[in-house]
């Protein structure tokens, strides 16, 4: 167990205390030897976890930590650094505890990665809705993370979402946009912007040295050279052009119909997408269970499960772990090959 002693261990939030998040993160401890995972703890509070484990049957030790204590405690028991409210939200039923726990566990979460008290922040998932209602002033989870970092840092943060797998990793250029607003929202500056971000941080958190993107066009067959809209030849080709300028691997715009069987995505390390659904059909088609959201652009690692609170799940036997697991094991794998945290954000390119 000394090897184990000497990590910095993760950081797990507590999320929607209603919702799955508490559920899978106490049968990912269960299944701790089973998956080989890392030490990690959760902020949250320890007398709800322990409510919940008994309801759910999961035979779960539970014991108030210190990050520093984590990695000796995890062997035995799931170490839980106890948040300074109590929680008492049911399965399914977010109550006025939920909001001020979920973001208590946040803000702490990332504290501990600028202080080094942890290597990385996994994300259980979060209730937007709850979170307005108790008067969340960002327009969601990430956007968020992005504000505490730029506090922390005093420079400007631009968050990217990456959905990762082992078969398939996927970047939306536009993310929560409405399809019939998404040609007005994409330009070639956003474009550069995000694929320079990726490409920054393939190389320099997952260890690739000369990351190949792999940029989707917005109409069928990438435009057929303007003649099925002009987006793709007066949008996306300038911007793979100032790319190459750059020095970035890049090749497209491809017709996205084509580009995701497995001969194509093994031309390229990460597939820039111009909309929600384009990027993300393909990789929960290829690997529903096992992808995992990461936050690329932030200055300090942050991986999440990608799947919502599944308040209709909450409580039950049904909830799976596996997405957290992955979420889990691959902030490790960052972590081994970035240093962690960077107390200052990196400059981002315009």
């Amino acid at each position: 167990m000394s090897g184990l002693a000497k990590r910095l261990p993760l950081a797990l939030t507590l999320g929607e205390p209603a919702g799955i998040g508490p559920d899978i993160t106490l049968r990912a401890w269960a299944r701790r030897f089973e998956h080989g995972l890392p030490p990690f703890y959760i902020i949250g509070d320890v007398e709800f976890l322990a409510r919940r484990a008994k309801q759910l049957s999961i035979p779960a030790a539970i014991t108030p930590s210190t990050p520093e204590q984590a990695a000796s405690h995890f062997p035995q028991a799931l170490p839980v650094v106890p948040l300074d409210l109590p929680v008492t939200a049911a399965p399914g039923k977010p109550d006025a505890t939920s909001a001020p726990a979920a973001i208590a566990s946040i803000d702490l979460a990332v504290a501990h990665v600028f202080e080094r008290r942890a290597a990385a922040v996994v994300t259980n998932p979060v209730a937007k809705n709850v979170l307005y209602r108790a008067g969340f002033p960002d327009p969601g989870h990430t956007e968020y993370l992005a504000r505490l970092a730029q506090r922390r840092t005093g420079n400007a943060v631009y968050p990217v979402m990456m959905i990762w797998s082992p078969e398939l990793a996927v970047v939306p250029v536009t993310v929560h946009l409405p399809l019939r607003d998404v040609a007005a929202g994409l330009t070639t500056p956003l474009i550069v912007k995000t694929a320079l971000i990726v490409a920054r941080d393939l190389k320099e958190r997952f260890g690739i040295a000369n990351p190949r993107l792999a940029v989707a066009g917005l109409n069928p067959h990438a435009g057929e050279d303007g003649t099925i809209g002009g987006d793709d030849k007066a949008v996306i080709v300038p911007a793979i052009d100032q790319l190459r300028a750059e020095g970035i691997l890049v090749e497209g715009p491809q017709p996205a119909d084509t580009m995701f069987h497995a001969a194509a995505r093994a031309l390229y390390d990460a597939a820039l997408c111009m909309y929600h659904d384009q990027a993300l059909i393909p990789v929960k088609t290829l690997a529903f269970d096992r992808a995992v959201n990461v936050t690329l652009g932030l200055p300090f690692i942050r991986t999440s499960p990608d799947h919502g609170t599944a308040f209709a799940v909450a409580g039950t036997p049904r909830g799976n772990p596996t997405s957290l697991i992955e979420a889990i094991k691959l902030a490790d794998r960052i972590a081994a090959v970035s240093p962690v945290p960077s107390p200052v954000a990196a400059a981002l390119v315009p």
